[in-house]
């Protein structure tokens, strides 16, 4: 068990804000898969402010997903603190600020890990969230703007002055984006240079990884993102099945979930997207993934993955 501010987790291995992925319904199904905690996908501070539809739809949550985190980004105080004082009417039990994603329609605005560069200005903002937030604050960054500027100590050390409860450090650089290799041992030292719990992320491909992960870093928690997808097993012990019938079988409650939560004819390319994930490397995957892609609609892609599921051993 992890306790972040006043929450008591249930596993120390907690997804990632994936964005386009980490919906409401994969995150009740990781929640069913063993994660301890689930965070949204990346929030405008500027769309929930002006209140757009498709901004708001991605606070969508129910009880049975509780805890959950809502990810805030931008780069203006005001607008940020606006955002996390509407982020109360909903309730998160965390609220966190993306200070890492190196996308460029995110960092061109100042956002995400260009504040890497902006740390007096990543203060103010830190500062004004915590001030507007009902619920805990926490940031997640990256190690530095490049390997020419690796501040992440002083970064963590700030943000924990300016009221951070938790702190989710991704073990790249601004410039590295998501290539080459995730540094751990900047987390070890992050872990002993603060006093709130630190948070792992980058490069954690299995169960049995991240807990050797959590083992050597000293961390509080591993975050999982990409190697969530198509995989939810991650966040259990037992890992990943090895028969396609398992695989399809939690690939089929997946797609309950999403029918269950989303208006899953609007979203189908996106749904197979998320389906052929599960198969991907397996025996016999590229004609499930040709079977899963080339479905009309949604009643047939639910069929597909009945019949997979039911089937035996393949």
């Amino acid at each position: 068990m992890s306790v972040i501010a006043h929450l008591h987790l249930s596993s120390p291995f907690i997804l990632a804000p994936l964005a386009g992925y980490s919906d409401l319904p994969f995150r009740l199904l990781c929640r069913h898969f063993g994660a301890g905690l689930c965070f949204s996908e990346m929030i405008s501070c500027h769309g929930l402010v002006y209140e757009q539809r498709k901004t708001l739809a991605m606070l969508a949550s129910v009880p049975a997903e509780r805890p959950v985190a809502y990810q805030l980004f931008g780069a203006d105080p005001a607008v940020m603190a606006k955002a996390a004082d509407m982020l109360n009417r909903f309730s998160p039990d965390l609220v966190d600020i993306n200070m890492g994603c190196p996308v460029k329609k995110v960092t061109k605005k100042g956002a995400g890990a260009a504040l890497m560069a902006a740390p007096d200005l990543a203060a103010e903002i830190i500062r004004e969230v915590v001030r507007c937030s009902e619920v805990p604050v926490t940031v997640k960054f990256r190690r530095g703007v490049n390997h020419r500027s690796l501040t992440y100590l002083d970064f963590a050390k700030m943000a924990e002055d300016c009221g951070a409860k938790a702190l989710t450090l991704h073990g790249r650089t601004w410039s590295q984006g998501f290539t080459g290799k995730a540094d751990w041992q900047c987390i070890a030292e992050v872990k002993k240079a603060v006093s709130v719990p630190v948070i792992g992320n980058g490069d954690v491909q299995s169960h049995q990884q991240a807990v050797m992960r959590r083992e050597s870093s000293g961390c509080d928690g591993i975050m999982i993102g990409r190697g969530a997808l198509g995989n939810p097993w991650i966040f259990g012990s037992a890992g990943r099945p090895q028969f396609n019938a398992e695989i399809a079988a939690g690939a089929l409650l997946h797609l309950q979930l999403m029918e269950q939560y989303i208006a899953v004819d609007r979203f189908l390319a996106a749904i197979k997207n998320h389906m052929g994930r599960y198969f991907t490397g397996l025996a016999g995957s590229t004609v499930i993934r040709r079977r899963i892609y080339q479905c009309a609609g949604f009643p047939e892609l639910r069929a597909c993955l009945e019949s997979l599921a039911s089937t035996a051993e393949s």
